[in-house]
């Protein structure tokens, strides 16, 4: 019988080709495993009858393989995950070599136990391997172009994954890459993830979209989702949803807070999902404040706190004063508590900021549809698609409001959420006018999701390129 190595590193038992393998092998009857316990590696080999089992999904199947598989030398792999050795274990005989690490009395005491096992419990019942394979946590992973605790986006995002953490307990290992930049380097954490034995990744800034892309296709047992995203293959994923309608209410909150009807908004990039919440934005502030004015800034960044405070002080030294932002810190929000100004926020409930000056904000709840999705990768059930929620799904929902919104505003606001959710009311029907006085929408028509996705004009009333 030919041999094969089975390779051993930090905790995870690899393949050849590289591809990551179960925690613990499947045998006769049961999932033998050694460890944690011991801070190195320990295998034994022993004949067992293969069964079926998928890595991918993390789970076992009683049922075995066909007749024309043959017996099997299998290798038991368990590691302590906080080890840092590399043992292998070659198939063959009864030979068992070990490399580069010595594990002492202790694997070979481990080692004869596992085989004593298995030999004295070939008879246990299938259900046995299926009941314990499906125990072993499914691991996901979050990737943030800021910091996990930034007050705004990606903290909504790590608010999610905690979610997803309470839900399933045990079931479920999260973890999370904070402050990663967008571009080449994002390949490399994605890479790092991979081989740390995550089933399901979430990137969640728009620039992650490519990286994701190309990880797709080289990890097919893997499933990549990206937020904010248009790409999608097999195991490729992406989810977003109607955030201009939050923001378009939360600019009602501003229009109606305005005292001379000029308004600020912090923008990062000039793409179209910016370039939509900003004329939701508009147009919301306008429905409160006809003939308002908002005034724009651009950061070129997602996440700058001092980028997005001197954007504050710049658009308060040219006349608003009411500030709103599509940026993750609460930076600008700090400034305006400090300048006694009315601030909406982004993504994030952060009154605590800006306590007396906060207004409100258009949120998202990730956590419902992180959830959702982890679940499906668990039991086998994902499959990709685009996701698109709305506030009538309880995707995006405004966040609470300040002590500065009257009783009067909220109703106002409360009435128009309840239209656009019933779909009696929608922010891009026509007539709309661009910034030079064109007319973009006809009245009566209804911007196309196609439409508001590709969107790269500006709204009348707004002050600042759609470029950037």
């Amino acid at each position: 019988m030919g041999g094969f190595d089975v390779l051993v590193r930090g905790g995870e038992g690899v393949w050849p080709r590289g591809v990551a393998w179960a925690d613990a092998a499947i045998l006769d009857g049961l999932v033998a495993e050694i460890g944690p316990d011991l801070a190195g590696a320990a295998g034994v080999e022993i004949d067992a009858e293969v069964v079926s089992y998928d890595p991918r999904r993390g789970v076992a199947y009683g049922q075995r393989l066909p007749p024309a598989v043959p017996r099997e030398r299998m290798a038991i792999v368990k590691t302590d995950r906080a080890c840092r050795s590399t043992a292998r274990f070659r198939r063959g005989g009864d030979q068992m070599r070990k490399r580069r690490v010595g594990l002492g009395v202790a694997f070979a005491t481990l080692a004869l136990a596992a085989l004593a096992v298995v030999t004295t419990s070939s008879a246990a019942p299938k259900a046995s391997v299926v009941q314990q394979a499906k125990q072993a946590p499914i691991k996901a992973a979050w990737i943030y172009v800021g910091p996990h605790n930034d007050g705004g986006w990606s903290q909504a995002h790590d608010k999610g994954r905690l979610y997803v953490q309470k839900k399933l307990g045990a079931k479920v290992i999260t973890t999370y890459k904070e402050n990663v930049p967008e571009g080449p380097q994002a390949a490399q954490v994605i890479d790092s993830l991979v081989r740390d034995g995550n089933k399901i990744i979430f990137a969640t800034s728009f620039g992650f979209m490519d990286a994701m892309a190309a990880a797709a296709k080289k990890y097919p047992n893997v499933y990549f989702e990206h937020a904010t995203g248009f790409k999608s293959a097999k195991n490729f994923a992406n989810y977003f949803g109607a955030a201009e309608d939050a923001i378009y209410l939360s600019g009602m909150a501003a229009g109606a807070a305005t005292k001379n009807g000029v308004v600020g908004y912090i923008v990062p990039f000039p793409i179209p999902e910016i370039i939509r919440h900003l004329n939701g934005f508009a147009l919301g502030v306008q429905a409160t404040r006809p003939g308002a004015k908002i005034k724009i800034v651009w950061t070129k960044s997602w996440f700058d706190p001092a980028k997005e405070k001197k954007a504050a002080e710049s658009l308060v030294a040219a006349g608003v004063d009411v500030i709103g932002q599509n940026v993750d810190s609460p930076s600008a929000g700090q400034y305006a508590q400090s300048k006694g100004i009315p601030w909406v926020g982004h993504g994030s409930y952060a009154l605590k900021f800006a306590p007396t000056s906060w207004l409100t904000a258009g949120l998202y709840d990730w956590g419902l549809y992180y959830l959702k999705r982890v679940n499906a990768a668990a039991n086998g059930t994902w499959k990709t698609g685009s996701y698109w929620g709305s506030m009538a799904d309880g995707f995006t929902f405004l966040a609470p409001y300040g002590p500065k919104v009257s009783a009067k505003t909220k109703a106002l606001i409360a009435s128009r959420r309840a239209a656009i959710i019933s779909g009696k009311f929608y922010e891009f029907q026509g007539p709309l006018y661009d910034q030079s006085g064109k007319l973009r929408v006809p009245k009566g028509k209804r911007m196309t999701l196609p439409e508001i996705l590709s969107v790269n004009w500006l709204v009348k009333g707004v002050i600042g390129s759609p470029k950037g």
